[in-house]
């Protein structure tokens, strides 16, 4: 068990990464600390996510946007939309790795952004800042790859925490948007966690004027993290298109 003092900084406020033209600031844990899984169970409970070693949660003045959201794994069944993703994905491999370097995975990765993010501050990563962004020293995390006939269609990356698993980040070939990977992925990892019998799946942050977000909401019922905690919701419209304190 980890019993030494844990310190959390809070950043300068920066541009955006999701709104355009808004300014956001981040609680950050201590970047020279190294959680372990046990630790980021914790932190990843009360609204927190990793890049890399960075873990953070958004903490702006202004802005409420940012909602994290899980999903109870036991209860989440396919809408008649994913179940036809899963039927038309029905002929692909899938193979759970350790999270190591692999060249032809980072292909992928490098095609993906400059077809979905081109400009991003992504685009250019290295070899170094790509295997820096996807995996953390202490956290056990591991790589689901997809393949077609052997061809590597899609990559997820997830932690394994106590009780439950993160998605850390999914890429796929744009050639192959009609499959809808993204979505597949999610669904393969909903039934990893429920296999593992862990509890939850978290899905990172939803961002209601996002629309690249707007997928996470695809999956029902999930629970986003509030002023009072988690709760649950049923449907999408459910859920409050920002957070202000008072779920409004």
């Amino acid at each position: 068990m980890e019993v030494r003092e844990i310190l959390f900084y809070k950043t300068q406020p920066h541009d955006c990464g999701y709104i355009d033209d808004l300014k956001a600031t981040n609680v950050v844990l201590d970047p020279g600390f190294e959680p372990s899984s046990e630790l980021y169970s914790q932190l990843i409970a009360s609204g927190f996510r990793r890049s890399g070693n960075y873990v953070y949660r958004p903490d702006c003045t202004h802005c409420y946007a940012c909602i994290s959201l899980r999903l109870p794994v036991a209860d989440v069944r396919p809408s008649r939309s994913q179940r036809r993703v899963l039927k038309r994905n029905s002929d692909i491999d899938i193979n759970r790795l350790r999270v190591n370097f692999h060249p032809e995975h980072f292909a992928l990765y490098q095609r993906y952004l400059s077809a979905r993010h081109p400009g991003g501050p992504m685009e250019k990563h290295s070899k170094t800042e790509y295997m820096a962004f996807l995996r953390s020293k202490r956290i056990d995390t591991g790589l689901f790859e997809f393949r077609l006939n052997q061809k590597l269609l899609a990559v997820s990356v997830v932690d394994y925490l106590k009780d439950s698993l993160s998605a850390v980040y999914t890429f796929y070939d744009p050639d192959y948007a009609e499959r809808s990977l993204g979505i597949y992925a999610i669904l393969q990892q909903i039934e990893e966690t429920r296999r593992l019998g862990r509890k939850w799946l978290y899905l990172g942050y939803w961002i209601h004027d996002c629309t690249k977000m707007r997928y996470k909401t695809a999956f029902l019922p999930t629970e986003a993290y509030l002023k009072d905690g988690w709760m649950r919701f049923e449907t999408a419209q459910q859920l409050p298109l920002r957070y202000n304190g008072d779920l409004t």
